[in-house]
Parts: C-alpha cells; structure tokens; sequence
C-alpha cells in the first residue's frame, strides 16, 4: 500500500517543521554472527535511523514500514490472509491444505487451499463463516490433523472441537470434546498429538499442569500425567511423549515463587519471570510410571523431532535445547541471537527440518528465520545465516520441497475494511512460501534482516569513563544528561487523529476526531507550546500487549500467543510466564542507581472502600484541592512483582473507570509535595479510556485536565529545569486513525523539548523507552530497545524554561452522570466558538430505544470497579458506542449508515478481553 504524501495546512506561525533532513543514510553490514554459545558484547546499540519520516504502511526500497520499528519484505511468495490473527497452524498429511486458528478477526479457524494459497472455508461464529461453530477462542497450539487427515481437532478454553475432513479438504460435522474444569481452572489445551493408528489423542492441557490420553472416538478421557507447569507443545518418538512446560517445574519448598493461572511457579524475586523451563517425558509402555523430566532453557515453547533428536524452542532465552532421546539429554544447545548486542528478544518460536538436513527456526520478533546444517544430535550444528518474513511467524512446516511459514500478524493492520479509517485490530495475519535458496542467497539475505531489524549501526555507545558534557539525551548510554527527573504518563487507547484530527497545522483528519479542542484544551495547548508530534505509533493492539511495551520494550511471545483464548492471563502482570527475564523499565532504572516511584502503572489490584464512588472520590479530590487533607478514603492498589511495589504509591489507583484522574492527580500531588520526584515516575492515568459514569467527553475531559494540573505543577516547581514529561497511550484501540490504526498521540514537555514544532520523524513506544534509558543511563532489555533510535531530534540544547499554565476545561467533569455528585455538578469554563462543539448527552427521541440497549450492554462490560479489566469489552463495540456518544447520536460510525444495536454492530466478531483484548 502507498501511503500518500502528507498535506499539511499551516495556520499557527509559532510551529516549525521537524524532519525534512534525517541525518546520513544508514551503510549495510554484514552479520558476523556464530551459531552456537553467543554472548552479547556489551558494548554497543544499533540504530533504526533509516525510517526518518516515513509513515508505517509505506512501500519504500526497504521494505513496508510497520509499527515496531521494521521493514517488511519477505523472502518467496506471500498470501494475506484478512481474517484475523494466526495463533498456530497445521498441514495435513498429504500435504494439500492448512488449518490456522486465527482470532481478532471474522473467523475462529481457516482452511487454506496449498495448490492456489487462497482460503477455502472460514469456520467460526460470525455469520459470514461457512461453517458455524460456537464461542470465540481458540487454544495456542494445533490445530491437529489425524495421521490419515480424515479428522482436525481444533483447542479451545474446555477442550476441543474435532471436526470430520472431506475429500476436498474442507470440514463438517464439528463435535465438542470436553475437559472438564478443575475449579478455577479451565483446559486452555494446547497442541496434540495422535497415536500411529488414530485411536488416540494425547493433549497438553495447559491450564491443568496435565496431559491427558482422549479417546478419538469417543472422546472419553482414558489416562492423565501430571507434568510441569504449562505443558504447551508435544512430541511422541517411539513409545514416549515429550512435552515442553513453558513454566517450568513445579515449586519446591523453599523457591520463590509467583502466580501463572492459579498455580505458583518458581520465579525471580525481583522481576516475578519464571526462573526453570523443562520438558516432561511420558513412557507410554509404563503408563503408570510418573514422567521425567529434563531442564532447558525459559519459556520452552515449540517442539519437533527428527533425525534420532528432539528439538525445542527455549524462546525466553533464544536457545534451542537439542534432546537425544536415547538418553533423554539435552546434547546441544544452539544460540539462535543473531545480533552480538543483545542477548534476549528474538522469541524463536517454531522449528522444522527439512529433508536434506536443514534446521529452521523461526525468530518471532525478528520476523526472520534461522538456518542451520543439522547432521545429528551429536555433532555442533553450522549457522548458514537469516531469511526475512512477514510480522512475527510462528509456525513453520515443510510440504515436499517447499517451506510453508506462518505469520501471526502478516503485514499489520492493513485489513480491508469498510470504515473511513483505520483501526489497529484490522491486523492481518500471511503465509510465506519458498524453496530453500543456496547459502549463498540466504547469506545476502542475512543482510537483509539485519537492515530491517535495524541492527545495522553501531555508533552509540557505553559511557568510557570520561567526563562527558552533560546534553539532554546523551549519544553515549551512562553519559550525563541534563534531563534528571523523567515522568512517564500513560494514558488509554486514543488515536492521533481521535484527539488531534483537529490541529490543522499537523497530519489530521478532523472527521475522526472525536475529542478536540473543546474537550483536550490542555493537551491542544501543550502541544502548541512544546510540539506536536503526528508521526508516532503504538505497538500493541490492546492493555495486555501496549503495557507491556512500555514497561518490557517487547510484547513477550506468551502474551503474543495468549491472544486467542486471554483466560489464562490478559493483562500478565499476575501473571510469571508475561515476564521477560531481563526485566522491565523500573529494574532497568534501578540497576543504573536512579530512583523510581510508581502510580499506578502495571499494577493488578485494587481494593476500594464501597463508598468510593465516582462522585464521592471527585468531591474528595475538590476537598483535597482546597484545603491541603488527605483522602477520606482508602484506597490500595498493588503489583504481584516485588520490585515494583516496592516503590509504588499504594494510595494511587491503577485502572477503574470510576475513580476520576483528579483524583489520581491529588493523590500525586500531596505526594510530590512532600516527597519530590523520583528519577523515574511512572503514571496510569486511564479516565480517557472511558466507559465510567461520567460521558466519553467528560472522562476525556477530566484525563486531559489532570495532565494538564500535573503539568502546571511540575513546571512552577524547582524541578522543572532538569525534568522531562512523556505522554503516550498504552495503545490506540480505542478509534479510527487515517493513517494507520498504530498511530497514537504523545507529548514531550520539557525545557530542553522543541517548542512550537510539527514533528514527522517515524516514532514509537519503542523509540520512546530507548529516549528515557538513554537519559537515566539505563541498559536496554533486548534487542528491540537496543535498535531503536532515542528521539534526539525531539530535543534541543538550549532550555525554555517557561512553565505552563493549565486551561480550565471546557467539558463539564460530571457530563452523563445519572446521580450528580452531592458537592455539586462542575462548571466548565466557556467553549472556544472556532473549535467543535462539546457533544451533548441528550439523546435524541428516535434512538432513545437503541441507547438504552447499549447502556445495558455497558453495564456487563467490567469498566468500573476493582475487578475492572482493561479491553474486556467488546473493542468493535465499544468504539462505535463511543462515537455515538460524542456525536450526540445523530451520525453514523465511519463508512456505515446508520446507528446500530450492539448485537447488530458490523463486525462486533471479536472477543472481549476474558478471550480476548
């Protein structure tokens, strides 16, 4: 897709344009990389300087551009598939068709013709699906075949949905295999295996800790094995089953543990990511006998055996642990880290052999795979070099000569849909086909990869020791900055052009905003006096993913693969397996000796009292306002990971859409008062999520004036001079964006910020988080922080240190309530005539009927209240109710025409957070 080029309608004559010039071009190197037991050097981070300002979505020399700092331009032949996400795949024995479960799309499961590349049949609950089937999820493996490929069998949340095979390669008859939950906890299986003749199958069930043996005709369960934790992918060789635990072992007295579905597992103290991974081994001639087990690396994931060995993807620790089953050894570890600069982050994922003795592993997300010369167990595997995919593959077969791979997000949000606009989940999902080229081309295509990935430049370096001068955000990480104090403000799920589609002086669209100026003065004015940057994207799709970009600079590939199910675990901070090992910003920070504090940011629990309504907390926080009290009510909020509550502000409450952001802010104010800040402060500030009592645009409002106060104070404190305010969303779920659905909106505030710009350079969460450990000295976590580029060109040498005032808001606060607050309904101040009108919450007589069905639908969504989740409804449906609310229930959502029921939305296909974000 070409992106055109943008207009852009100078009004305001404060604003100067950022990014025409970026720089030199970036020179290719070549790889020099070893397959077996490579460490990280240490001493130096590539650079992804090489997008300057190019949009995702662009078409360039390099490749398409995407939303996590890459190109994309795979090696053979593509196939989009647009109906939803890949979470794992299969071909079938005679190697004509492929069955993906997919989700976040119009479908549950798909068969793809191997001939032609195309979709056959889409199964699943949505009524465009040629076969119907219940429900929404599906598990993180399979789905299976049968070894005569007259059955599939299909993993859900209670077990499987095993459907007959036709001739032609398409499926009927679906029957529900049940496993029973045990408590709490459901099957959530994963993959299966049959036995040679067909009568059995044995399944992971990841939720159980177990594997159990099924009875393929009957589906009655005849045998089960207690295994490690999160037994995920399965093999058999010969009488026995290896089964990877992606949790590891199960706890011993004495280990430390933490939470994974309802089971303790052993992890570390500090970032609560599991420390132990194994692989169980079941004798099937011994039955009865409990499996053993062999330690490998984090996170074991896929598994594959061939050629006398048994291979596994440790994809926390980018290893793959070769197994000889003789022994029942691990003989061989290959070190799949490409890049010497960083040792974690590549998530391989899938591996295969082909029949003249080629290894492939997929590296997830380094959209690549590796390719090495396997000849036995024994004998040390040769690396040959990488081969470009589509975004993050994660599975791979061979069919005949070719090598079939699948990629779970295919070339991003780039969906067709038929909406004005684009949203982040119009992610598709591609199959990449090719023949194994010579070594010659897989080299070449090593430099490819490398390129993409950005792991090309090695001109930033590790502070030597010298005295360096003391610069915003230094070239060296541990050099001084001018910068002591960053605050790091997260807020919920808005688009670029949802908050400044209306800002003519950047790339917006004003019918797609939803909350300009009248409702966001503060963040209009903040951005006219310290930049407007309409350039910038969001990773993820949801909470579970966006938060975990910020605080891990990565989606870990548990949560990646979660996606179709998310009962296990949405947002994983309870959870050790959505850990990676190098752990998070706040480690990060600690680790370099800069102080951290916490509000509210990745934490899972709320306790509240029940008078700590909505209306009682925004009259306390008028109280507090006035007179300087404390809180008349108690509030805690908390985090499983030691190290982050450790330095929490357990008063400050993370996500709940009744708790109004001035309160938040009061709470932090009281606190930065008396306390000062922190190197790092970090903030969940998430009104603007939406979906509490108050309207859209009073909770937008209130989001927008609790920044707008925390930077007024910040900026009239005597830490204004040497302090840095990053805003930015978790994601940009929430809307419609022109652009791309990944474009989001964010703020930088500071003295030493350009003031009055438009900023066009390509940024991200990513290049973001690379920004604040620049200027704290913080080593980055893995290989997508240690490429990305810091945004020095959002920056100057020379400080304005003039403060800002915060703009009263415009949008009454309590907008929408039905009960009004007994202090009183807030007053805004007056709308200013030139911008768009603040929407009304009258709704008009004729859809009076409608509005009250999608109020009854808001009330079974969990958006308020301690047990609220981020995402758990409904984002389809959500986004069009909230459009219709800001549009005063007079105009129909982009490219649709007419206002529908929530049953009857377009598209409302995909699942809520308790399956999916």
């Amino acid at each position: 897709m070409q992106v055109t080029r943008r207009r852009r309608r100078v009004e305001k004559a404060s604003f100067v344009f950022l990014g025409r010039q970026f720089g030199r071009r970036v020179t290719l190197v070549t790889a020099g990389i070893t397959a077996v037991g490579l460490a990280a050097t240490g001493t130096a981070f590539a650079q992804t300087h090489q997008f300057g300002t190019q949009q995702v979505g662009q078409q360039t020399a390099q490749g398409q551009v995407i939303s996590s700092d890459q190109y994309l331009d795979p090696y053979g032949a593509r196939s989009v598939i647009n109906d939803g996400k890949i979470m794992s795949s299969s071909v079938s024995p005679d190697g004509s068709h492929l069955a993906a479960s997919v989700t976040d799309g119009d479908a549950d499961l798909v068969i793809v013709d191997l001939k032609t590349y195309k979709v056959q049949q889409l199964v699943g609950s949505n009524a465009a699906d040629n076969l119907r089937i219940s429900g929404a999820d599906v598990g993180q493996e399979g789905p299976t075949y049968s070894p005569d490929g007259k059955q599939l069998w299909l993993g859900r949340t209670d077990g499987y949905t095993k459907f007959t095979v036709n001739a032609d390669g398409s499926l009927s008859n679906p029957v529900t295999i049940s496993i029973p939950a045990d408590g709490a906890k459901h099957a959530l299986v994963a993959a299966a295996v049959f036995s040679a003749d067909g009568s059995t199958v044995y399944a992971a069930v990841n939720g159980q800790n177990r594997v159990v043996a099924i009875d393929a005709a009957t589906g009655a369960i005849e045998q089960s094995w207690n295994v490690g934790n999160a037994p995920r992918g399965l093999v058999q060789v010969g009488s026995k089953l290896y089964v990877t635990n992606e949790g590891g072992r199960p706890a011993q007295p004495g280990d430390t543990t933490l939470n994974s579905y309802n089971t303790q597992v052993p992890a570390s103290a500090v970032t609560g990511a599991t420390t132990t991974g194994t692989v169980s081994v079941i004798d099937l001639a011994k039955p009865t006998a409990a499996p053993a087990s062999i330690g490998v690396g984090l996170h074991p994931t896929a598994i594959y055996a061939g050629k006398g060995a048994v291979f596994v993807t440790n994809t926390a620790t980018n290893t793959v642990s070769v197994i000889d089953p003789k022994r029942d050894k691990v003989v061989q570890t290959i070190s799949t880290q490409p890049w010497p600069e960083a040792s974690v982050g590549y998530e391989p994922d899938a591996v295969t052999l082909t029949s003249d003795g080629h290894l492939l592993v997929t590296l997830g997300r380094a959209n690549a795979i590796a390719v090495y010369r396997f000849s036995s167990a024994q004998e040390p595997v040769s690396y040959i070099g990488l081969l470009p995919t589509d975004y993050f593959p994660a599975e791979i077969a061979t069919v005949g000569k070719q090598i079939v791979v699948s990629n779970t997000r295919g070339i991003d949000a780039l969906r067709p849909t038929a909406s004005a606009g684009h949203g982040t989940h119009d992610t598709t999902s591609s199959l990449v086909h090719f023949t194994l080229p010579s070594d010659k081309v897989i080299r070449s295509q090593t430099d490819k990869v490398f390129q993409q990935n950005g792991w090309t430049n090695n001109d930033v370096k590790l502070a030597q020791g010298k005295k360096a001068k003391a610069v915003p955000v230094p070239a060296r990480i541990g050099d001084p900055s001018t910068i002591k104090h960053v605050f790091l403000i997260v807020k919920e799920n808005r688009t670029y052009d949802q908050l400044f589609g209306d800002m003519p002086q950047g790339d917006g669209d004003p019918s797609l905003a939803e909350f300009g100026e009248n409702v966001t003065p503060n963040q209009h004015a903040l951005a006219t006096q310290f930049g407007l940057y309409d350039n910038t994207y969001d990773i993820g799709t949801n909470s579970a993913e966006g938060h975990n970009w910020l605080m891990q600079a990565d989606d870990p590939e548990y949560t990646e693969s979660s996606a179709g199910e998310y009962l296990r675990s949405y947002d994983t901070e309870d959870d050790a397996l959505g850990h990676q090992k190098s752990g998070f910003l706040w480690t990060g920070a600690q680790a370099a000796g800069k102080s951290v504090r916490d509000f509210g940011e990745f934490q899972q629990f709320l306790t509240k009292p029940a008078a700590a309504s909505w209306q009682n907390l925004y009259c306390d926080a008028k109280t507090m306002d006035a007179t300087g009290s404390k809180s008349a009510y108690t509030l805690d909020s908390s985090s499983p990971i030691p190290s982050l509550n450790n330095v929490s502000l357990p008063t400050f409450p993370k996500f709940d859409t009744s708790v109004p952001d001035q309160y938040r802010y009061e709470i932090w104010k009281q606190d930065f008062e008396k306390n000062g800040p922190a190197n790092l402060n970090m903030f969940w500030l998430s009104s603007d999520h939406t979906g509490g009592p108050a309207s859209p645009a009073a909770q937008v409002a209130d989001n927008d004036l609790a920044v707008g106060k925390m930077v007024d104070e910040i900026s009239h404190s005597k830490y204004w001079k040497d302090s840095a305010i990053f805003v930015v969303e978790d994601d940009s779920q929430a809307g419609l964006d022109h652009v791309d659905g990944h474009r989001a909106p964010i703020q930088i505030i500071s003295p030493y910020a350009q003031h009055g710009v438009v900023d066009d350079h390509y940024y991200s969460q990513i290049t973001m988080i690379r920004t604040i450990e620049q200027i704290l000295g913080i080593h980055p976590m893995n290989q997508k922080d240690s490429a990305a580029t810091p945004m020095t060109t959002a920056f100057t040498s020379k400080p304005n240190y003039t403060p800002y005032t915060a703009v009263p808001n415009r949008t009454s606060l309590t907008a929408g309530l039905s009960t009004p607050p007994s202090c009183g309904v807030d007053t805004p101040a007056p709308q200013d005539p030139k911008a768009a009108a603040v929407p009304s919450t009258t709704v008009p007589a004729a859809e009076k009927q409608v509005a009250a069905q999608w109020n009854t639908w808001k009330s079974h969504q969990r958006l308020t209240g301690p047990n609220a989740v981020p995402d758990y409804a409904d984002p389809t449906q959500m986004n069009h109710f909230t459009w219709y609310q800001t549009h005063d229930w007079k105009t129909p959502y982009p490219g649709e025409h007419k206002i529908y029921a929530p049953d009857d939305v377009p598209g409302a296909y995909i699942p809520s957070s308790e399956n999916d974000g």
